[in-house]
């Protein structure tokens, strides 16, 4: 669920750059980089989170007016530094740049298959063969947009992608925009990115977003528009409008806080409870909550205060960090929860350790009764396609009925929104939406897997290509 970004600004981008990035922070902590384009490449990327990564000089020695950025959460690859992105290549005097968000389920076999052909990987990830095909189909065709042709006939996963080709920009989104896109003006140009709340970073104006299988080329002079592939039907990660992306964006034409406020007032219909106030799981819980309480009339009360000071547990990359990171991260106000019975609202169940830890941690700080309600269905099969659950065994919705889970996570009563409701709360059909670790039913081919496959048709380029207008 990395984020990336792509900015074209007269003025210069490092500084953009730099704040979008921070923007999307919370897309992954793992590691972080930026490359931009100035006659030459300059690059620089770090573990680390982008205030510990760059500095002002840092930020003065990337020059260029082009440039992509990158906040690395692992799904696939090691925590190596040859892992972090933008990856860099440079052949018959360019240089490509390329960042990549989403997780493929056949870079196992595409790797095979261009190794045979005598190319040498450097890296462990998925994206350095996205940048494998995209450089190989380049040097061949020297067409940018034969070379996205190409990579989306071979590609099967999701992707979200920037591209820089010297002082030239691209940006594309699998035909069935699993993970997201969107394009925005600044003052001196146009930005890409993974969220809405990088352009508003940038002070800038949302335009729409990136549609699947479209590639968008942005230059100085404009933005050009190429749509290389169409599908029949989509597949929005419904995960992004739950958790992970930040409440405060428009995923896809739609307000995430308000498909969470919506869901928390489903929830306060759906499961009831006669409790003393609403607390949060801060801070993807908070929406939810405030929905919950606006409906039921249960005074919201924040019951447990995040150090702000930590990261996501959930994208941690191991449990163990996860579970001990937990105390630290959120701590129980203790006058407002004891004697008291309380709502506790959070985003998802997922392993179930951490809702466990902190239910026991509200009761131990004198809670009466702890009630979770949930904002999306039972997690009970793993996602390929980019967050961070890839075995049933880890999920403790799986084969577990939901008065199984209620008493392994020590809660009183235990209620999630029901999929029909959550998918009401987003606004858009259940068809042209991912829900296979709800459902178990794929939008691609995963091996082993139930495939509830979509219909994707290329499209001839040159007509579909256009300039925007604005």
């Amino acid at each position: 669920m990395c984020g990336i970004v792509g900015i074209v600004d007269a003025g210069g981008v490092s500084f953009p750059l730099y704040y979008a990035l921070y923007a999307l922070q919370h897309r992954g902590q793992e590691s972080a980089g930026m490359s931009t384009f100035d006659h030459r490449p300059y690059v620089h990327k770090g573990k680390g989170l982008v205030a510990e990564v760059f500095d002002e000089s840092i930020l003065q020695e990337l020059k260029g007016t082009v440039g992509i950025g990158h906040v690395r959460y692992p799904t696939t690859g090691a925590n190596l530094p040859e892992n972090i992105q933008p990856f860099n290549f440079v052949f018959r005097d360019q240089t490509i740049s390329l960042a990549h968000n989403g997780n493929l389920v056949n870079t196992d076999a595409l790797r095979a298959q261009y190794e045979r052909d005598g190319q040498i990987f450097c890296t462990s990830t998925d994206s350095e063969v996205i940048a494998t095909i995209i450089a190989h189909e380049i040097r061949t065709s020297g067409s940018v947009e034969d070379a996205v042709a190409t990579a989306m006939r071979l590609l099967r996963g999701s992707y979200s992608i920037v591209l820089m080709l010297d002082e030239t920009l691209y940006a594309f989104r699998d035909p069935l925009g699993i993970k997201p896109l969107c394009l925005g003006k600044t003052k001196d140009g146009h930005i890409v990115a993974s969220e809405s709340v990088a352009i508003d970073a940038l002070n800038g104006t949302f335009l729409r977003d990136v549609r699947p299988g479209e590639l968008v080329t942005i230059t100085e002079t404009g933005v050009r528009s190429t749509q290389i592939a169409v599908s029949d039907r989509r597949a929005h990660c419904m995960f992004e409008y739950v958790y992970f992306a930040r409440a405060d964006s428009v995923i896809d034409g739609t307000l995430v806080y308000d498909v969470r406020r919506k869901i928390g007032e489903d929830l306060a219909r759906g499961g009831p409870a006669d409790a003393d106030i609403v607390a949060p799981v801060p801070d993807s819980g908070t929406a939810y909550a405030i929905g919950y309480s606006t409906e039921s009339g249960t005074p919201y009360l924040e019951g447990l205060m995040k150090n702000r000071y930590m990261g996501r547990t959930f994208i941690m990359p191991n449990q163990q960090m996860r579970e001990n990171a937990v105390r630290i991260k959120l701590n129980p106000i203790r006058k407002h929860v004891e004697g008291k019975s309380v709502v506790l609202i959070d985003d998802s169940v997922v392993r179930g350790t951490t809702s466990r830890r902190l239910i026991d941690i509200v009761r131990d700080a004198g809670a009466k009764e702890v009630h979770l309600r949930v904002g999306s269905p039972p997690i009970v099969a793993p996602c390929y396609l980019g967050v961070d659950f890839p075995t049933r065994t880890e999920l403790i919705a799986h084969k577990r009925s939901t008065e199984e889970v209620r008493k392994q996570i020590h809660a009183d009563s235990l209620y999630h929104v029901p999929l029909c409701k959550m998918v009401d709360a987003i606004g858009i059909d259940i068809g042209d939406l991912c829900t296979a670790c709800l459902t178990g039913e794929y939008p691609v081919a995963v091996a082993g897997e139930e495939c509830a496959c979509r219909k994707v048709e290329f499209v001839n380029g040159s007509v579909q290509s256009h300039l925007e207008t604005e």
